[in-house]
């Protein structure tokens, strides 16, 4: 019988997704917690797990669409089923073999193993000598046809759209690097020995007179004026929330400029030690935790205000959300519990996070609350900025780039390697005083590191 499956709400009351790519057709055969299709949301790209065994009916969405939360998504043809159809988001006799793994949806994982990846059919597939496809892969011939089941290549969604815009066949791709993931890099790296080129890339346009000239001479321009962007995804949420914030917390920021040259000095005998060369230590993570241990000493910038229940809500810990700025716009996953790691720790999950959001696999689950959020806007060379606060959070730090100049020093003129922090925090929480003496405390443990022993 034919059963549908709604689209589930993938965590934090989210209303709509938005289908990035489907990894099944119509026909295709499909077994219990085979991801069905990759879904953006406002926070996160999610795979799309099967709650049901059987065939591929039919696709209620095409790529691209945004679909509601409960709204039809897909549609099985399922064996055995007796009595009215009941969809996903129901219960019955689906109950018992369709136990939720996804936020009330999904089936129940096998007794042993991991559910394998689906080997996809691709039907005729042309057999090509490699050498004649790597030299000409949009022109080369065929010399035979097979039917074989191919396995997807395995990638990022963005990677998959930068390749998608090339016109790179991820399958060809994939025979150069072998079963690794598949990086942008790697696509470029094709696209340039195949003689690719992107078009999505900058090109010069004529100006002033040139332009003129080639009006009247009636030459098409290049390229168009104006391009036109869908609002979706993580663009769409986070300027919801930024104009949320803006309008609803009244952003205080101030500004102090730090000489961190012990602590760069510091970083330096880190490199050396062997015990941590495992460890990726650098100043990001030096001002967590600088910040953790500031916090505890001013908790009001560990706070959130609570308009409907008429309160303030303290939290005795830190989920610190760090700023990462990645091809789907920008995003703030959190550092559960920051407060109780140790400076190597705190490192790696720094490093961890940046990978995870870079290649984005962030979950929604990682992307929620965060109670205060550190924005490193020195990556790319800018000293100073007024954050906007993340909804709900009364606190960010955006930090500056380190960079050598005089500075008075021991009574003397010195190079000292400098760094502007900027704290923007919400006045209802937070007075000025409270704020200045967060950001004293932070730079004093930047300035001197041994300070940090002084802090509780």
């Amino acid at each position: 019988m034919i059963t549908e499956f709604r689209l589930p709400d993938l965590g934090e009351g989210l209303t709509e997704a938005e289908v990035v790519q489907w990894l099944v057709a119509p026909g295709d055969p499909v077994a219990l917690n085979q991801t069905l299709a990759e879904v953006e949301t406002a926070k996160a790209v999610v795979e799309l797990p099967s709650p049901y065994e059987g065939t591929v009916s039919t696709l209620h969405a095409e790529a691209g669409e945004t679909v509601a939360v409960g709204a039809p998504l897909i549609a099985f043809d399922v064996a055995g089923d007796e009595g009215p159809g009941a969809d996903a988001g129901g219960g019955g006799a689906e109950t018992e073999r369709a136990q939720p793994n996804l936020v009330g949806y999904g089936a129940a994982p096998a007794a042993s193993g991991r559910p394998a990846r689906r080997a996809r059919r691709a039907g005729a597939v042309p057999v090509a000598d490699t050498a004649v496809l790597e030299a000409a892969p949009h022109d080369a011939e065929p010399t035979a046809h097979v039917e074989t089941v191919v396995e997807r290549p395995r990638s990022t969604p963005p990677v998959r759209a930068y390749a998608k815009r090339l016109g790179v066949d991820l399958v060809l791709v994939a025979a150069t690097v072998g079963d690794r993931l598949i990086t942008r890099d790697d696509i470029e790296a094709y696209a340039q020995r195949a003689g690719v080129a992107d078009e999505g890339a900058e090109r010069p346009q004529p100006s002033g007179a040139a332009a003129y000239t080639a009006s009247l001479a009636g030459e098409a321009p290049e390229a168009e004026r104006e391009v036109r962007i869908p609002i979706r995804g993580v663009r769409k949420h986070t300027a919801a929330a930024m104009v949320e914030s803006a309008f609803t917390a009244p952003h205080v920021t101030v500004f102090h400029t730090v000489d961190v040259t012990a602590t760069m000095d510091l970083l330096a005998s880190f490199r050396e030690d062997r015990t941590l060369s495992d460890h990726r230590i650098g100043p990001l993570a030096v001002i967590a935790k600088a910040v953790c241990l500031a916090l505890g000493r001013t908790p009001g910038l560990n706070s959130r205000w609570d308009e409907s229940a008429g309160e303030i809500v303290q939290f005795r810990y830190v989920d610190l959300g760090i700023a990462a700025a990645t091809d789907r716009g920008l995003i703030v996953p959190n550092i559960r519990d920051a407060e109780a790691l140790t400076l190597p720790e705190l490192a790696d999950a720094i490093t961890r996070l940046a990978t995870t959001a870079r290649a984005g696999r962030t979950s929604p689950a990682e992307l929620a609350g965060g109670t205060f959020s550190i924005s490193n806007i020195g990556v790319f060379g800018v000293d100073a900025g007024t954050p906007i606060l993340p909804p709900g959070q009364s606190g960010i730090l955006a930090v500056g780039a380190v960079r050598r100049q005089p500075w008075e020093y021991r009574g003397e003129i010195a190079l000292r390697q400098m760094m502007t922090l900027s704290l923007s925090f919400d006045h209802r929480l937070v007075d000025g005083a409270e704020g200045a003496r967060f950001l004293k405390d932070v730079a004093d443990v930047l300035e001197e590191p041994g300070r940090a022993m002084l802090l509780r």
